[in-house]
């Protein structure tokens, strides 16, 4: 038989596509599990976004796209940023339409990655960066998040790792999996350090809209747009994640390289869709207050559940999740197996995400409250 390529040797199937295999056995047993793993949104998406998809897709523009989406699309994403992030873009040079940002994460890897090229990655951090740098065969280094230093990178760290002349760096703030936020200030130390460095910094900024106060992007600061890429998404802020609409914003010279990638790579994103998104994108505030407090009201709920389980917890995250630590003689893999075939509950353990998360477990706020009342009603024999 043909062997498969050596760059997938260390790659291993997507954990939550492994679990829910798991799951599906369980529930084809006649068992009724609810899912606090996946951060998958199920609140209703705007009607206003649906009107718009249909209208569009009404009009028969079924053909291919441009690979750079179509104007206006570019143009709401550029006046999105300019309101809710105060960064002013060019739309026609500094902005790129992506089928999720997570096609993002391998295509700016492969547009800038060499073999052997050292790429740092946050520990903990989203599993898809450590897996896309195996596929493009990178040198991966880890710099170290802890709870002690608010989930923040440690700039002594950075500047040990530095000697190793790295070619890039994946940042994520609000932070996942831990919820944690980040100021201008630290911000600004990373640019710095970034700039001095000759490194690409990558922030990957989905979770902005979500219980979070005061979103923020990296390309505010001064000096971003020549050493930063940014990446964002409508999935959680707008419920559309089946959608697959993403953005990369950066410097004309750094998106022209990953276009070559792109193009090669897609066919442009349908019509309807993206004339859907320039609605989401121009949505009005209550849109945003009426999202923090539906994942406000089951926050309240999720915090409960943790207390049930003797879980310590931080209150000031943004996202999502709720990130818990177990308590000390606990193991994250028994305890979440224990939850999900004696409750019927299932939750995500921390070391899928990294070595300094393996005495954590994450909740998923992507459930609605009657679930989490269940959960509740379950755990009374825990």
């Amino acid at each position: 038989m043909t062997k498969p390529a050596q760059r997938i040797q260390k790659v291993e199937e997507y954990y939550f596509s492994q679990k829910l295999k798991e799951i599906q056995s369980l529930k084809d047993q006649g068992k009724t599990i609810i899912n606090l793993g996946i951060g998958s949104p199920d609140l209703p998406v705007d009607p206003k976004v649906i009107q718009a998809l249909v209208e569009a897709t009404l009009q028969g523009n079924h053909h291919y796209q441009s690979y750079v989406g179509i104007p206006s699309f570019r143009k709401a994403i550029a006046d999105f940023y300019q309101k809710k992030y105060q960064v002013t873009l060019d739309s026609t040079s500094e902005v790129l339409p992506l089928m999720g940002s997570k096609e993002g994460i391998m295509h700016i890897c492969m547009a800038f990655v060499n073999k052997g090229d050292v790429v740092l990655l946050p520990d903990p951090g989203y599993p898809t960066y450590n897996s896309v740098c195996d596929l493009v065969e990178a040198d991966k280094r880890f710099y170290n998040l802890t709870q002690e230093n608010n989930w923040l990178p440690r700039m002594e760290e950075l500047d040990e790792l530095a000697r190793l002349k790295p070619k890039m760096m994946w940042i994520n703030y609000p932070h996942m999996p831990t919820g944690a936020k980040i100021e201008d200030s630290y911000l600004e130390k990373l640019v710095v350090w970034a700039k001095k460095n000759e490194i690409l910094l990558v922030n990957d900024n989905p979770y902005s809209f979500v219980l979070n106060d005061k979103p923020k992007s990296i390309l505010s600061i001064d000096g971003a747009m020549d050493c930063c890429l940014e990446l964002n998404s409508l999935s959680k802020t707008f419920n559309i994640p089946g959608w697959r609409i993403g953005m990369l914003l950066g410097s004309k010279t750094h998106l022209e390289s990953v276009l070559k990638v792109k193009s090669n790579m897609d066919s442009g994103m349908f019509y309807g869709f993206q004339k859907a998104a320039e609605v989401a994108l121009a949505l009005p505030d209550s849109w945003y207050q009426g999202l923090d407090k539906a994942y406000g009201q089951r926050k309240e709920r999720v915090l409960e559940i943790t207390k049930i389980l003797g879980l310590s917890t931080e209150q000031n995250t943004a996202g999502m999740f709720v990130w818990a630590k177990l308590p000390q003689e606990v193991q994250a893999k028994d305890f979440v197996d224990k939850l999900l075939y004696e409750f019927g509950v299932f939750i995500t353990p921390g070391f899928i995400f990294g070595q300094n998360a393996k005495d954590y477990v994450r909740f998923s706020l992507c459930a609605p409250m009657d679930d989490l009342d269940e959960v509740i009603n379950r755990l009374k024999t825990f």
